[in-house]
Formats: C-alpha cells, sequence, structure tokens
C-alpha cells in the first residue's frame, strides 16, 4: 500500500469525480473522517476525507488488501452490519413514555397559566 498525504479536499474531489465509488465508511457531520474507497482502471484508492488531521490518498496494491482496509476502516468507525434477521421486541418500543411526557408538559403549562391570574 502505498499513501500521499493530500492537502485538500478538492484534489480529493477531482479524484473521486473520475472513479468508480465501491464504498464510503465514515462520516464527516457525525464524525472526523470518512474514507471513500473507489477504482480507477486497476488502481484501488482510498481516499481519505478528514478534519482534524491530514487527507490521505491510498492506493492498495490489489483488490484483496483492498477489501481488507475497507473491513479495517468499518472496524474503526464502528461501522457493524446489518443484521435482516434480527428480530425485535414489541415492549422496546412502548409508546407509554411519550404519554408520560405530554403529561409533564401539560401540567408545566397549567402551573404557568395559574401565576398569570
Amino acid at each position: 500500500m502505498e499513501e500521499v498525504e493530500i492537502s485538500s479536499w478538492v484534489t480529493l474531489d477531482a479524484v473521486k469525480k473520475k472513479a468508480e465509488i465501491h464504498e464510503t465508511v465514515g462520516n464527516l457531520q457525525t464524525g472526523h473522517s470518512m474514507s471513500v474507497f473507489c477504482q480507477i482502471e486497476d488502481d484501488f484508492l482510498e481516499l481519505v476525507y478528514s478534519d482534524s488531521v491530514a487527507n490521505t490518498l491510498r492506493r492498495y496494491d490489489d483488490k484483496d488488501e483492498f477489501e481488507i482496509g475497507i473491513r479495517q476502516r468499518k472496524e474503526e468507525d464502528g461501522d457493524a452490519p446489518y443484521d435482516d434477521d434480527k428480530e425485535f421486541d414489541e415492549k422496546n418500543f412502548d409508546d407509554d413514555d411519550d404519554d408520560d411526557e405530554e403529561e409533564d408538559y401539560d401540567s408545566d403549562e397549567d402551573e404557568e397559566e395559574g401565576e398569570d391570574t
């Protein structure tokens, strides 16, 4: 794997525009970095956008190394695979909590109205 520091997101965007994107890991709105895994011809690349450290462009030697890089980045960012077979228990989605919040809100309004009169 080769790695080059890139000073500008504009440069990464230019590369990304010409590439076939395989996967994106991370999110700059919720975290400090985002990796875009892409391919240009026979080159497997990772474009690393960061708001806290240097941006980088990584070139992987082959597809196997590229896929290992994707898995590693997912582990680092806490990205867990989605389980289609998982069943959710109905009690986890109980609406009783919402009713309690509404009652508290109503009682606060009644107190405020009583103070004005």
